[in-house]
């Protein structure tokens, strides 16, 4: 049976596509993980899927003597996992983003593999455009992606248990499992795989204008304890989940999302699940406004600058 290598890292919004795509192939092929030491260390192995780690430095955008010490340690990481590849007889690379998935180009291409990219964003992220020039495709999550090389609009890949969403039927579970009450809208609130403190804090001093709502507060693990003490006496009901790693429950729980602008876009339109975005500035040229920009001007979410 022919070996597929998937490579991510950094957030969930790379790493989770990855994921997406593995649980399709499952049963058709090997799998082979490649990533690094951030959010893939822990999800990719609760996935039951082997993970090949290097560490790789992410560029730091600004002038920085730390960024002299990258091609050593990108070399490196190819050289991990050249091996790997070799090793599990891989036939072909699929790359969803993040600084670790350039070495695992590059091993790829060492080998002479045909190398696939997937693209989340409206605007093709630095690894992906650097790559572009190497893979056969590059999978978008969007009709027009800029900066992506050989474009091939796909859609952002999502679990299963998302997609085949019936949230009038989970709804009274999804509110059980949380602590929610019937009867009342829900906001949710989540900030990406790792969390957004802007976003916490905004929703915290938000609480006034919640009256008669509750909340569903997905805080990113190193802020739940941040966070859980400040929503009481708050005279809304609010539910602190540090990480929620089965998404389905949380969207049958909410009536309105208030998250970033980043992978979580293709489950708020896969569940038609109205939103305020509020973009972060990190990352590639914006990428993540003009993914926000690209629902708004669907009337599908409003999008809320970050100040």
């Amino acid at each position: 049976m022919t070996t597929v290598a998937l490579a991510a890292g950094g957030t969930g919004g790379h790493v989770l596509p990855a994921l997406s795509v593995a649980e399709a192939l499952e049963g058709r092929t090997e799998l082979v993980f490649l990533g690094g030491d951030r959010f893939e260390a822990t999800a990719v192995p609760a996935a039951g899927l082997e993970l090949v780690s290097a560490p790789v430095r992410g560029l730091q955008r600004s002038l920085t003597p730390r960024n002299l010490g990258i091609p050593r340690s990108v070399w490196r990481a190819a050289r991990i996992f050249q091996d790997a590849l070799v090793r599990r007889g891989a036939g072909a690379l699929l790359a969803t983003g993040g600084y670790v998935a350039v070495p695992a180009g590059i091993a790829a291409r060492r080998l002479g593999l045909p190398i696939f990219l997937h693209e989340q964003n409206a605007h093709a992220g630095l690894a992906n455009r650097f790559m572009g020039r190497w893979a056969e495709a590059t999978f978008t999550s969007f009709p027009h992606t800029e900066g992506a090389v050989r474009p091939k609009y796909v859609g952002n890949p999502i679990r299963g248990a998302i997609a085949r969403l019936d949230r009038a039927a989970l709804r009274p579970a999804a509110l059980a499992r949380y602590g929610l009450e019937e009867g009342r809208v829900t906001v949710g609130v989540v900030g990406g795989s790792l969390g957004a403190r802007p976003i916490n804090e905004a929703m915290l001093d938000a609480a006034p204008l919640l009256a008669g709502a509750q909340v569903l507060h997905v805080t990113g693990r190193r802020f739940e304890g941040e966070v859980r003490p400040r929503t009481t006496g708050l005279g809304v009901p609010w539910t602190v989940v540090g990480f929620e790693d089965e998404m389905e429950w949380f969207f049958a729980a909410v009536d309105l999302v208030v998250s970033r602008a980043s992978g979580m876009v293709a489950e708020l339109t896969a569940t038609g699940t109205p939103s305020i975005l509020v973009p972060g500035s990190f990352g590639s040229k914006g990428h993540q406004a003009a993914s926000g920009t690209h629902l708004s001007s669907e009337g599908a979410a409003v999008v809320v600058e970050e100040e």
